[in-house]
């Protein structure tokens, strides 16, 4: 059993005792070590994955080396990639540990199964997918329209625990600035 995800379970859905139990049941627990990966491009997502402790990040890698984040996903937060995951298709983004991370991972399979006979799940499924199309779209018309200054301020306000976690060159990557840029927008702030 997985205590913690179990609580989240009892939090965020109307599951009862039998289907918690069985929806853990059907997880395998998996430690992962400081940037280790869950996926990497070119392979097909094949679980969804939930993070019990510690933080992930999704990104692309250019050909110079340089991340594009898309997403951070701290405890008690759900990943993947969707379109792999969907098409089972190659992967072209990556899933790594920012920091040791505890994640319970669920096949395709085993993951279907589960959200014919557990109705609660599937609601819940629904929901994520609709706040994650939601924050995608916010995320985007941010990224297009405000200034460097304006999109760490949203990050702040979005993420605030997450700061402390996050080497600035992560944040820089997600912001789509450069390191200069956040140092001196970070310099900025201090000296108001």
């Amino acid at each position: 059993m997985h205590p913690q995800f179990e609580t989240y379970l009892q939090t965020h859905t109307n599951l009862t005792a039998n289907d918690i139990a069985l929806v853990s049941s059907m997880a395998t627990l998996r430690v992962l070590k400081r940037n280790e990966s869950v996926l990497d491009a070119g392979d097909i997502c094949k679980h969804k994955t939930f993070v019990v402790s510690g933080l992930l990040r999704n990104y692309g890698a250019s050909a110079d080396g340089s991340e594009h984040i898309l997403r951070f996903s701290p405890e008690n937060s759900w990943t993947l990639d969707v379109e792999s995951y969907d098409k089972q298709e190659p992967s072209v983004i990556n899933i790594s540990a920012i920091e040791p991370s505890q994640v319970l991972m669920w096949s395709k399979t085993d993951f279907q199964h589960l959200l014919v006979n557990v109705p609660a799940l599937k609601e819940l499924a629904e929901q994520l997918i609709a706040n994650n199309t939601y924050y995608s779209s916010q995320r985007m018309l941010t990224t297009l329209s405000a200034s460097a200054e304006e999109r760490y301020e949203d990050f702040i306000q979005r993420f605030p625990n997450l700061l402390a976690r996050l080497p600035l060159r992560m944040i820089a990557a997600y912001l789509g600035i450069s390191l200069k840029t956040l140092t001196r927008i970070r310099h900025a702030q201090l000296t108001r």
